[in-house]
Order: structure tokens, then C-alpha cells, then sequence
């Protein structure tokens, strides 16, 4: 994947999938599918999923060769649709992982003309996902690679969102906290950080001994580990589908 648009899950940062069962709590994908009639708790997590998750159907078209205008517009008729229709019965056929219901919808979604040809006029003028957004490739620039078909790269972009969204949300952790600078200074020693700074260096920056240094990272890491499963939870249906969905998205990261 272009550098910007990288999977980042260094080794030692997934959490394994043995040991202790991950807590799980009503999650976004759980309440839509919860739901036996339009709830408006229901419609608003199934959105919220929606705003979180449109990068991966927008890289899917565009690697299936729509230009950035088309494919924007496809997606977002796409979404401003589900959202219109508000037929959670719909979706409660596809149990399980928001991740396949949302591509499974869309394909059909493609394949009906009228709704295509229509993409552009749905949601009577509002926008669900912002079109600055939609235009903003540098950060999810396609696959050149023969081998990455849509439906994979599909995949590396919905981990690549997952992992994008728990480490954004562990900086708003430190930057409430006060330890803005802890968080840029212990991030640059995930593995896959280019030119990263040894320990004994971070130690220095932040006045602090090595010894504090790996334990702040150590408590990094956990954190890190316990708000992906809190991200994944929200995309399963059950607490048994967190701990498959997790390994999948390992095994997407690591091809």
C-alpha cells in the first residue's frame, strides 16, 4: 500500500487471540441488529458505522476503475440510501460482521441501475460523509498492484480504518490527559515507524529514566490493545465474533 495509506499493526502491538475473552458491551453493529422495528438508537449507530467505514467501499470502486467523481458519488448514494430507507429489517439478514453486510449491500447496490443512475439525488441534498473528504486521495490512494482485486483491497482498508480510528482514539486519550507529548514520542517505537528512535532516546526527550520509559510503553501498548477490541466489538454482532474478527484482521495485515 502507498506510504500514507499504510496498515499500521506492528508486531507487539495485536493483542493475541488467546487468554483472557475480550469484554463486550452493546456495540454499534449489535443494537442495529437488536432492533425489531426502526429505533432511532438503532438508525443512529448504524450511521455512525456508516461515517466510519466508507473508506473501504470507496477504494473497492475505485479499483474497480471509477474515476474519483463516480466513485464518490456511488458511495455516497450508497450510504445517503441505507441511511434514507432505514430498513433495519434489511440488515438484520446479514447477521454477524458489519464488514460483510456492508460489502455484500453494496455489490447489490451496484448491480441495480436505477439507484445508481440515481446515486447523485439521494438524501435530498445532504451529504452523509463530507465530499472534501471523499476528495482527499492522498490518503486513500489505490492499489497499483495487479494482484490486490477489489475485494482485498476492500479488506486492507477496512483494517487499515480500524487500526486508523483506535489510534486516533488513544491520542485523544493522552492529549485529555495532559501527555500529548508522551503519546508522539512512545508512538515513535512501533516497529514500523521509519527511523525510530531507540528507548534510551525517547528516555531523554521526555526526562525520564529507560526504566519508566518501557513501562509507559508497556501501558501503551495495552491500552492499545484493549481499545482494538472495543473498535472491533462495535463492527460483531456477539462476543464470540470478536475474537474471529480480530484474527482476520490480523491475517489481512500480515499478506
Amino acid at each position: 500500500m502507498p506510504p500514507d495509506d499504510r496498515v499500521s499493526f506492528p508486531d507487539g502491538l495485536y493483542p493475541t487471540t488467546q487468554g483472557s475473552p475480550a469484554t463486550f458491551v452493546t456495540t454499534h453493529w449489535s443494537v442495529v441488529l437488536a432492533a425489531q422495528q426502526e429505533s432511532p438508537t438503532a438508525e443512529e449507530a448504524l450511521e455512525t458505522l456508516c461515517r466510519t467505514y466508507w473508506k473501504p467501499l470507496y477504494v473497492f470502486v475505485r479499483r474497480q476503475g471509477l474515476n474519483r467523481e463516480d466513485a464518490g458519488d456511488l458511495t455516497q448514494g450508497f450510504f445517503a440510501l441505507l441511511i434514507e430507507r432505514r430498513d433495519l429489517d434489511a440488515v438484520r439478514k446479514e447477521k454477524g460482521r458489519f464488514r460483510s453486510y456492508l460489502l455484500t449491500a453494496f455489490k447489490h447496490f451496484q448491480i441495480d441501475e436505477c439507484r445508481r443512475a440515481a446515486a447523485i439525488k439521494r438524501g435530498k441534498g445532504q451529504q452523509l460523509i463530507p465530499l472534501d473528504e471523499m476528495r482527499a486521495e492522498g490518503r486513500i490512494e489505490v492499489e497499483a498492484a495487479e494482484r490486490m482485486t477489489p475485494e482485498l483491497i476492500y479488506e486492507r482498508q477496512w483494517a487499515s480504518t480500524v487500526l486508523e480510528k483506535v489510534l486516533s482514539r488513544l491520542k485523544d486519550e493522552y492529549r485529555t490527559a495532559g501527555n500529548a507529548p508522551a503519546f508522539d514520542a512512545l508512538k515513535q517505537l512501533l516497529p514500523d515507524e521509519p527511523g525510530a528512535p531507540s528507548q534510551a532516546d525517547i528516555a531523554r526527550h521526555l526526562g525520564m529514566t529507560s526504566n519508566a520509559v518501557r513501562q509507559a510503553f508497556y501501558r501503551f501498548r495495552q491500552r492499545y490493545q484493549s481499545l482494538l477490541r472495543e473498535e472491533i466489538a462495535h463492527t460483531v454482532a456477539s462476543p464470540g465474533d470478536v475474537e474471529d474478527e480480530l484474527r482476520h484482521l490480523i491475517s489481512i495485515v500480515r499478506r
